[in-house]
């Protein structure tokens, strides 16, 4: 029996979370771009991962960007925000929280093994209450364990003046506007801005906005987004300027790392 593919943004009922006999537990959704899913918690762990499509979660404080074939671990009873950067097919195990695999205190995103992939596929399709839907949920708990974490996440405010210059950016990754031009949207001055992003975030405006474009990079380009739109679509001047500012940041060029990582 098929897992049936929800195509709306509202929250999982009981019947769908997972119980201690039935430990991990499939819940798909194909939304489109405006089908974000508003802040929420549960008191399972939660895996969500995208074959198709791109997401931004808010949560522990912090933005994470989610490509294709990446998923992001999310730890029981924390409130998160899921938004659609593309159209999207969701794919969300849910994990009772007896049998998490990974850290109970914060997100990480991961990558998605070709094991674990087509075990998350073949969750669609498993009669549910059988012994191979019990040793399929042990296998995919077992690959979770050793799947590899990526580094695509940025630190977020909890003051509200700083947290809506940094929403500002997020939605306007390409915006080179300063920080006094933006002070004036946050209604702060520049000055308190400037302090409250060192002791809040620990870095300065600038080295914020390269991180979250970094990370807003490394999920384009995993997404088969070309360098040249990729450096576009987050306000450099050219293919050639945004390389530069990669290999200043990891050491090689962005064709060179993702080389590497496949």
């Amino acid at each position: 029996m098929a897992t049936p593919i929800l195509t709306h943004n509202l929250p999982v009922t009981a019947p769908n979370l997972p119980t201690p006999e039935r430990p991990v537990r499939l819940v798909a959704r194909n939304l489109k771009i405006s089908q974000d899913l508003a802040p929420h918690s549960h008191p399972c762990g939660q895996i969500t991962y995208t074959p198709q499509g791109m997401l931004q979660v808010i949560a522990d404080g912090t933005a994470w960007f989610v490509p294709p074939m990446r998923a992001i671990w999310i730890p029981p009873d924390m409130v998160h925000e899921v938004r659609l950067l593309t159209e999207s097919n969701l794919r969300a195990i849910h994990i009772h929280a007896e049998h998490s695999p990974l850290n109970k205190e914060h997100c990480l995103v991961l990558e998605v093994s070709n094991l674990l992939r087509e075990l998350i596929f073949s969750l669609e399709f498993i009669e549910p209450d059988t012994r191979r839907e019990q040793h399929l949920t042990q296998v995919i708990l077992d690959e979770l364990i050793s799947a590899k974490p990526l580094p695509i996440h940025l630190p977020m405010p909890k003051d509200k003046r700083l947290k809506h210059l940094c929403e500002i950016l997020l939605a306007h990754p390409a915006s080179n506007d300063t920080l006094e031009i933006l002070a004036k949207k946050a209604g702060a001055s520049t000055r308190t801005l400037t302090r409250l992003f060192e002791q809040e975030l620990h870095m300065s405006f600038g080295d914020w906005r390269q991180q979250m474009r970094l990370a807003r990079a490394y999920a384009l380009i995993a997404n088969g987004t070309p360098l040249s739109q990729v450096a576009a679509e987050l306000g450099y001047s050219s293919q050639s300027a945004f390389s530069a500012m990669f290999k200043k940041t990891f050491g090689v060029s962005p064709t060179i790392f993702f080389r590497q990582a496949e």
